[in-house]
């Protein structure tokens, strides 16, 4: 399976946002998107998830997807998850199938919106309501909510915005898991470059909107790349163990 986003466009009235940006994502794997402030990533998302107007054409599995493919095939989560609630954290989960529910819920969904809960370690906070617990554990509950979902194609703006160390590394994990697991096709929109070189299968680095580069960490990280991207110098490592690491240096004169 993989996901072909092919010539997409997205404005804000009359200001272009995304242009003519095409790409290929593949099953089972992670794509990072990055970039700096306003490059484009959260609109990206946003408009392969059809909740802002865009024009081009997806394509899952080589065949065309319509606007209700996308609302039954694609579950997204916004960066901004302080939304609070009365509604306890188990039943925020279970809305993540709405179109299935009745009127009594199924003792077996619940199983299933539980294990979903135990993947990030809540299950002990099922009965809490939404507005009782932290902004960490918020984020958490609707990750867990999209996992239940069972998309074929998850869209995830900055994740681990809210989490702690322990956390942001936890909760890649399990998605990178996931999506092998799976075959889920999973976009991520980051801002940490150094987890997503340790975690993304590839990249895509964005500015103005429009795609300058792509593929795996060691293609895109570059300094060269960093200073377009970002305006700064940069060292670019190996670490201890391996994993590629990014060390900005300074701010790059313009």
């Amino acid at each position: 399976m993989s996901f072909l986003i092919s010539d997409l466009n997205a404005s804000y009235g009359a200001t272009p946002v995304i242009r003519s940006l095409s790409d290929q994502w593949p099953k089972g794997q992670i794509t990072a998107l990055i970039g700096c402030n306003g490059a484009g990533k959260s609109t990206f998302l946003k408009a392969l998830a059809g909740l802002t107007p865009s024009t081009g054409e997806l394509h899952l599995n080589g065949t065309l997807m319509t606007p209700a493919d996308r609302r039954r095939h694609i579950a997204y989560m916004p960066q901004d998850t302080s939304a609070t609630s009365s509604l306890t954290v188990l039943e925020v989960v279970l809305l993540g199938r709405l179109g299935t529910l009745g009127m009594r819920v199924p003792s077996s969904l619940v199983d299933e919106a539980m294990s979903a809960l135990s993947v990030f370690g809540l299950t002990s906070l099922h009965t809490r309501r939404l507005d009782e617990i932290s902004g960490g554990q918020r984020q958490l509950v609707f990750l867990s909510q999209a996992l239940f979902r069972e998309p074929r194609i998850l869209l995830l703006d900055e994740p681990t915005a809210a989490l702690d160390l322990r956390h942001q590394l936890l909760v890649l994990e399990r998605l990178r898991k996931h999506a092998g697991q799976n075959g889920t096709v999973v976009g991520v929109a980051m801002h940490d470059l150094n987890l997503a070189a340790q975690f993304a299968d590839r990249l895509i680095g964005l500015q103005g909107g429009k795609k300058i580069t792509a593929g795996p960490a060691e293609q895109v990280l570059t300094p060269t790349n960093l200073k377009i991207m970002y305006g700064i110098d940069a060292d670019v490592s190996r670490g201890t163990f391996g994993q590629l690491q990014v060390f900005p240096l300074r701010a790059a004169e313009r």
